[in-house]
């Protein structure tokens, strides 16, 4: 990490700047890994808000006698409340700034994630996944924006791989609390899972409070001498004695941000993201719902079951982190296309293969791939648009994404109650689509600076 001394020398530069710059100026340090904690920990939280209900079907369908179809309405209803979270709330920031929306979203999902496992019935316990995916939907663009928002353009794209990573903690978390809970208490486990999920979200939530606004937002809106304390207040915690001068922004905003991500410089971008993200989440969410009910209908009994999940959720830590070396040395679009590519070799594999040791194998190389794939995405779809907007592309990624989410689970349990082969089969299909459309769509951001993106000029 590169850290600088409070006793050097101040810095002094006399033209103007923009937020990028100076950014860029100060580096990677203190503050940017505070926040990156801070962020993380949110994500782990939301990683098991939505993985741990479908750890949790089998225990409701015990408890409850819910039919696989209602189970798989539960999962989709959080998603339903993710699409509604990410329109509003990647369009709320962008207006009104990040940090109101940094710190609600992490109440919402957290609080009604722990009415959750204290739902007296199945219409009320929709309810409350709704409105925790709410919550979810807003934190996962707002947090991304946030974030990038502090980072130079060295490396940006590592730390945010970096970043998406503690989804996987929170993956490995809820599979561990699956593992732990669900073969001893395989009625009323889910109960305890669900309210485990929600207790890491409202710790963050107290902590959040003290995050200043984005400096971006604050110059967009012409709060300069706002933006220059905050910048100030990053160079102090980075122990950097920095001069801020005059600050300036190469774009300003001339239209409304849902129209910029359409508009013609950036819409083979938005095409692009748009096939990733839904490819990628139904081929995901399908798998990874029904994943204790794959491997049951695989010959696995219940306890290596969740053993098994455990795996598969360790084998997302290599995947992240391979991604994020591998984005700057080949760039973004080739990374994204090649883990995708092998997410579909490994899922049809986990279709085709037999044998116990085969299997496991299968599937560890597609939660090695897939998650690996998520880490390039969301480093990757922030860096394809400007400031003003940038809040709206993640949340209309977020949007396409939860619509995708909503099917998964409700196909997945059509396609299973037909053939498991078919099932997985659709779902490599999906993962192939998606990496076609990133290796032929995809436009490299590779150190471009993030404060000022626009298109590419030829």
């Amino acid at each position: 990490m590169h850290q600088h001394s409070e006793s050097s020398t101040p810095i002094r530069v006399a033209v103007p700047e923009t937020i990028g710059e100076v950014i860029d100026r100060i580096g990677f340090g203190r503050f940017q890994q505070r926040l990156m904690w801070l962020c993380g920990a949110s994500w782990a939280a939301d990683a098991m808000e939505v993985l741990l209900i479908g750890f949790a079907i089998p225990s409701l369908i015990a408890d409850w006698g819910l039919s696989r179809e209602q189970g798989g309405l539960l999962a989709s209803v959080l998603f339903a409340g993710m699409l509604l979270g990410a329109w509003f709330w990647g369009q709320f920031s962008d207006y009104t700034g990040r940090r109101f929306s940094f710190i609600t979203t992490i109440g919402i999902d957290s609080v009604f994630g722990l009415l959750s496992a204290l739902a007296p019935s199945f219409p009320v316990l929709l309810i409350f996944r709704f409105l925790t995916g709410f919550g979810v939907g807003g934190t996962l663009p707002v947090d991304y924006a946030m974030f990038s928002e502090y980072l130079p353009t060295r490396n940006r794209g590592r730390y945010l791989v970096y970043l998406e990573s503690f989804w996987a903690l929170g993956t490995i978390a809820a599979a561990a609390l699956a593992w732990l809970i669900i073969p001893q208490f395989p009625e009323i486990g889910w109960r305890y899972l669900l309210a485990a999920s929600a207790l890491p979200g409202l710790i963050v939530f107290w902590i959040r409070r003290a995050m200043p606004e984005s400096p971006r937002h604050l110059l967009v809106k012409g709060q300069v001498d706002a933006a220059r304390r905050v910048l100030q207040r990053v160079a102090r915690e980075n122990g950097m004695d920095l001069h801020i001068g005059a600050l300036t922004v190469e774009a300003t905003r001339t239209q409304v941000p849902l129209r910029t991500i359409f508009a013609k410089q950036y819409l083979t971008q938005t095409m692009m993201s748009t096939i990733v993200w839904f490819s990628l989440s139904l081929a995901y969410y399908g798998v990874f719902t029904w994943l204790p009910g794959i491997f049951r209908a695989q010959g696995f009994a219940l306890l290596p079951v969740y053993q098994n999940t455990f795996l598969l959720a360790l084998a997302q830590l290599p995947g992240y982190f391979s991604a994020a070396w591998l984005i700057e040395v080949i760039g973004r679009p080739r990374t994204l296309g090649l883990y995708l590519l092998g997410s579909a070799a490994a899922t049809y594999a986990f279709a085709v293969v037999s044998g116990t040791t085969d299997i496991v194998l299968a599937s560890v190389l597609m939660s090695f791939f897939a998650l690996g794939a998520w880490g390039v995405l969301y480093a990757y779809t922030p860096e394809l648009y400007p400031t003003s907007a940038r809040g709206t592309g993640m949340g209309w990624a977020g949007g396409v994404a939860r619509i995708a989410g909503i099917l998964a689970p409700l196909v997945g349990a059509r396609l299973l109650d037909v053939d498991l082969t078919l099932a997985l089969t659709t779902y490599a299909v999906a993962f192939a689509v998606g990496g076609m459309a990133a290796l032929l769509l995809g436009q490299e951001t590779k150190d471009r600076p993030l404060s000022e993106v626009a298109p590419q000029r030829t």
